[in-house]
């Protein structure tokens, strides 16, 4: 799929800011831009229909952005669609709750329209990366990581669905087998050049991968925490 072709929902109550950032969107070949003005609109529109990007206000009416993040992060993770806060919060305590919370990205306004652009389709591209990238379906010991479908299938014949940032992770585990991978290129895998301070929230998203592929979560076979260095997959 063409980064372009992506379905962008934007939530914010600034219909004039909403009616800018579609322009800029649709000036940059997104011909899929939609707004609403309110967390319970999106909600709606997310559970109807097919939406690949989520660009989500901080403060609004009724609900605001991060408490509809949380209670829609399952939600949001079983589809892989990504999310960057683009608010007028611009305290650095904001950024890490809204990165912390497990947003891919966070901006504050005002930004510069070309930065904006830039972001999301850093955001996209390694959320789908090109289709031919992807490594084929494989076994991690008993289990088998099918990232075309975005699951882990289990030998019961279960499967769990991958969040957006573990499908990122396992990606790149997989594309390089039996390779050290540096807690800085896991970390710029998932958020991009903005990863700095990010080294818990790594540990936490390796923790619930493990979960995920491993018999044992406590005792890893497959995803070895190399110390001091950064992490290896071991198939």
């Amino acid at each position: 799929m063409n980064l372009t072709d992506a379905r962008i929902l934007i939530v914010d109550d600034n219909q004039e800011l909403c009616q800018m950032v579609r322009q800029i969107c649709l000036q940059e070949g997104f011909s899929r831009v939609e707004s609403v003005s309110s967390c319970s609109q999106a909600e709606q529109l997310l559970r109807q229909s097919s939406v690949d990007f989520l660009i989500l206000d901080v403060n609004m009416p009724f609900e605001d952005g991060f408490s509809f993040f949380q209670r829609m992060k399952s939600f949001l993770d079983s589809r892989r669609i990504p999310v960057l806060f683009l608010s007028a919060r611009d305290q650095d305590e904001d950024r890490l709750l809204g990165l912390g919370l497990g947003a891919d990205d966070y901006m504050t306004k005002p930004f510069l329209p070309r930065e904006l652009i830039l972001r999301l389709k850093a955001i996209l591209r390694r959320t789908w990366g090109p289709e031919d990238s992807r490594p084929p379906v494989c076994f991690i010991g008993k289990r088998q990581a099918d990232l075309s479908a975005g699951v882990i299938r289990l030998p019961d014949g279960g499967a769990v669905s991958l969040t957006n940032k573990e499908f990122q992770l396992l990606k790149l585990f997989l594309e390089n087998p039996g390779r050290i991978l540096t807690f800085d290129q896991l970390s710029e895998a998932v958020w991009g050049e903005n990863y700095f301070g990010y080294e818990n929230t790594l540990t936490v998203h390796i923790r619930k991968l493990r979960e995920k592929i491993e018999e044992t979560p406590s005792e890893p076979e497959h995803l070895i925490t190399i110390k001091g260095l950064g992490y290896r997959m071991d198939l």
